[in-house]
C-alpha cells in the first residue's frame, strides 16, 4: 500500500534558529499517525508546513500527497487536496451561528444568494457524522469547548477531508469528550480517512495511534508501528527527552506547619444569572510549604473558585471569609488581593496570563512594576536585571529576555507565567491547570519549580485535571464536586478511585 502522504527532508530555518532538519514522515491510508515531542521540537512547525502556512519556497524537501509532488502556497491549496488542519486554538467565529461557521467562506449560494435551507439541511448531515444535536442556528459561544472541537471537525468534513491534522485537540477537554474525540478518530478511520494527532497525553497515543514519530530537536528520531512491536510510553519519553525519565514527579519533602491561608464559608454565585451558585459554603485551608490538589471534573467550580478568591475576578453576591495568617484580609479587588500576598496564575496563560505580542523582559514585571521603578518611572537596567534573573532561575529557554513571549514554547511560556507571579513576592500562590499543554520534560521542570516553592515556605494551591499530577505533587488533597468540596485526603492515602468516588458519591447525596 502506497502512503497518501510524504514529507522527505523537510528543513525549515527561520533567522538564527534552524526549526527542522531533514524530518522525514510517512502517514497511510486511513491511520492515526501520532506525532509527538517535547514543546519547541518542531511539531507544530512541520504541520505548517504540510498545511502551506509557511508556503513551499520557504521550506527546503519534498511533499508528496496522493502520489503526487504538492507545492501548497496557502492553506487554501491544501485543503482544495483534501489536506484540512484544526489547530489548538480553535477557528471560530463565537458570536456566529454554528451552521454560519461551517460554512464561512465556502458559503451555499445561488445567483450570489446564500441558499440557508441548502446550508441548514447540510449542516444537521454534518453534525450528525460527527454526533452533535445542536441546531444549525446555535451560536458557538452558547456551547461548550467539546462541541466546538466537533463543530471545526465538521468543517473539516465539509471540504471533503482525506488527511486530518489535529493540534493539541484534547488539550482544553474533560475526559468525557476527549475519549468521544478519539472515537470519532477511529470511526475515520474505518472511513479510510487518515487523521494526523498532535498531543502530548501519551494514554492517548497509546490507546488509538497506529504509528508514532517522534520528533525530537527539530529531527525525527523514531518511528514506531503499535502493530508489530510493544510501545511504552517510558520509550516514546525515552524518544521524546533523549534520556530515560524513571520518575514523572521530582520527589517531595513535605514540612507542613501552621496554616497560614484559610477560606471559611465562601459562597459565589454566577456573574450573569444571580440566582445561579456557583460555589456553595466552601472551607479550606493551606500550611506554609505545603502543596494542596484541588481535584475535580471539568466543570465542578474549581476556577470559578480559585478566581472569585483572588480580588474576586469571578462572580457576583460573593460572601464569606479569606484569612491569611490567622487574620481576616481584604482581597475584594485585584490589586488588594495581590497586596496581601495571593497570586493566580490562570488555566488560560494565552489570553489573560501573557501579552504575547510583548517581550519576556516586560512580562515577567509585569505585576510588580514597582519592584523595578524609581519615583513612578521604570529603571529600564533593573527590570532588565531581573527578567535575566528569572530567566536563569527558572530555565527559560529563549534567545534573550527580548523575545517576543508568542514565539516561545508552551512550557517556557508556562514559565515566564510563574516568573511574573514570583517576581510580585506572593504568600499563597494559586496554579491552575500549570502544565496544561506542556511536554512531559517540561512538566517535570514545573513540578521542580513547585517543589522549591514549597520549600520557601510558600502556600501553594495546585488545580489539575489530571489526577495523576496531583497525586504525584500534592501533599494534600480536596475533591470539589457542583461548587462543593467532597473530600479531602492525605495525598499518600488518596488513588483515582478514591477521588471518583467521593464524586460519585456526592451526586448520590
Amino acid at each position: 500500500m502506497q502512503p497518501i502522504l510524504e514529507m522527505r527532508g523537510i528543513t525549515k530555518t527561520f533567522p538564527g534558529v534552524k526549526a527542522l532538519t531533514d524530518v522525514n514522515l510517512s502517514v497511510m491510508p486511513g491511520e492515526i499517525h501520532a506525532v509527538v515531542g517535547e514543546n519547541g521540537a518542531g511539531k507544530s512547525t512541520l504541520m505548517k508546513v504540510l498545511s502551506g502556512v509557511y508556503p513551499h519556497g520557504s521550506y527546503d524537501g519534498q511533499i508528496f500527497f496522493d502520489g503526487t509532488e504538492r507545492k501548497f502556497g496557502s492553506i487554501a491549496d491544501s485543503e482544495n487536496t483534501g489536506v484540512i488542519i484544526i489547530h489548538q486554538e480553535l477557528a471560530l467565529v463565537p458570536l456566529l451561528s454554528i451552521a454560519e461557521n461551517i460554512f464561512l467562506g465556502h458559503e451555499t449560494a445561488r445567483h450570489g444568494v446564500i441558499d440557508w435551507f441548502e446550508a441548514f439541511r447540510r449542516t444537521k448531515e454534518l453534525l450528525g457524522k460527527v454526533g452533535l444535536q445542536e441546531h444549525p442556528n446555535t451560536l458557538i459561544t452558547n456551547i461548550g469547548t467539546g462541541k466546538q472541537q466537533l463543530v471545526e471537525i465538521a468543517k473539516a468534513l465539509n471540504k471533503s477531508v482525506k488527511l486530518l491534522i489535529l493540534d493539541e485537540p484534547t488539550s482544553s477537554l474533560n475526559e468525557t469528550d476527549s475519549n468521544a474525540l478519539l472515537a470519532l478518530l477511529q470511526e475515520f478511520r474505518a472511513q479510510g480517512i487518515s487523521s494526523i494527532l498532535i498531543t502530548h497525553k501519551l494514554n492517548e497515543v497509546m490507546k488509538v495511534a497506529d504509528r508514532i514519530t517522534v520528533i525530537r530537536d527539530g529531527k525525527t528520531v523514531d518511528t514506531l508501528d503499535t502493530k508489530t512491536a510493544k510501545v511504552s510510553e517510558d520509550r516514546i519519553i525515552k524518544a521524546m527527552v533523549g534520556r530515560e525519565l524513571t520518575d514523572r514527579y521530582p520527589p517531595r519533602h513535605a514540612h507542613v506547619l501552621e496554616p497560614i491561608f484559610e477560606v471559611k464559608n465562601w459562597n459565589v454565585f454566577h456573574p450573569l444569572h444571580a440566582d445561579r451558585q456557583m460555589i456553595k459554603d466552601v472551607n479550606f485551608h493551606v500550611c506554609k510549604g505545603e502543596v494542596v490538589g484541588i481535584a475535580g471534573l471539568m466543570g465542578a467550580g474549581r476556577t470559578e473558585l480559585a478566581m472569585s478568591i483572588f480580588g474576586r475576578a469571578y462572580g457576583q453576591k460573593i460572601s464569606g471569609e479569606v484569612l491569611l495568617h490567622g487574620k481576616p484580609t481584604d482581597v475584594s479587588t485585584i490589586p488588594k488581593a495581590m497586596d496581601a500576598g495571593l497570586a493566580y496564575a490562570t488555566e488560560d496563560r494565552k489570553t489573560y496570563g501573557l501579552v504575547l505580542i510583548d517581550h519576556i523582559k516586560h512580562n515577567v514585571t509585569l505585576a510588580n512594576l514597582e519592584g523595578v521603578a524609581a519615583k513612578g518611572v521604570v529603571d529600564d537596567l533593573e527590570e532588565l536585571s531581573v527578567a535575566n534573573k528569572y530567566r536563569k532561575d527558572l530555565a527559560i529557554r529563549c534567545s534573550s529576555v527580548f523575545q517576543t513571549t508568542v514565539n516561545l514554547s508552551g512550557g517556557n511560556q508556562q514559565k515566564v507565567v510563574l516568573a511574573k507571579w514570583l517576581f510580585s513576592g506572593p504568600e499563597v500562590l494559586i496554579l491552575d491547570e500549570p502544565t496544561r499543554g506542556i511536554d512531559v520534560g517540561a512538566k517535570y521542570e514545573i513540578y521542580g519549580i513547585i517543589n522549591e516553592l514549597a520549600e520557601a515556605g510558600k502556600a501553594v494551591i495546585v488545580i489539575s485535571s489530571e489526577m495523576p499530577e496531583l497525586l504525584g505533587i500534592s501533599d494534600r488533597i480536596y475533591v470539589m464536586n457542583d461548587g462543593r468540596l467532597v473530600a479531602e485526603m492525605p495525598a499518600k492515602e488518596a488513588s483515582q478511585e478514591k477521588i471518583m468516588r467521593a464524586i460519585m458519591k456526592s451526586w448520590e447525596d
